[in-house]
């Protein structure tokens, strides 16, 4: 959780976002650099890839955010506000290649959005606590 408003809110950690474009600039430049056909092309795509997530995480920020009127999520598509009445929270864990992976589901009517560690920056259980204490 980012403290740094009075609000709380999550978005992707910065270093993992510095993390992907600098991965993106090492594709990109194994691309110029490679005199294999085929590994330009995968080098070509590692870079797109790589420079779509990092763009996605550098302009979705917050991607969630909380206050006494609801949350607040935010996409490519624009910021949605959900009030605290409309919307049902909870903690989704999913066996995946022998490990846990938990997520957190936001349901609003027929919307769903679906939060991961990765996305918030922090462990989607300690986001479910901090909006449990706010919802009123």
């Amino acid at each position: 959780m980012d403290n740094s408003r009075s609000s709380p809110h999550w978005a992707p950690s910065p270093a993992l976002i510095t993390l992907g474009w600098s991965a993106a600039a090492l594709a990109l430049a194994a691309l110029f650099f490679s005199s294999d056909s085929r590994g330009r092309v995968l080098f070509g795509l590692a870079a797109l890839l790589l420079a779509a997530a990092s763009a996605h995480g550098s302009l979705v920020r917050p991607r969630l955010a909380a206050d006494d009127q609801g949350l607040h999520v935010r996409s490519l598509h624009g910021r949605v506000h959900l009030s605290w009445t409309e919307t049902r929270t909870r903690l989704r864990t999913t066996r995946r290649l022998g490990r846990d992976a938990e997520t957190l589901e936001i349901e609003n009517g027929d919307q769903l959005f679906i939060f991961s560690r990765l996305e918030l920056g922090t462990d989607p259980r300690d986001v479910l606590d901090v909006l449990t204490a706010l919802r009123p």
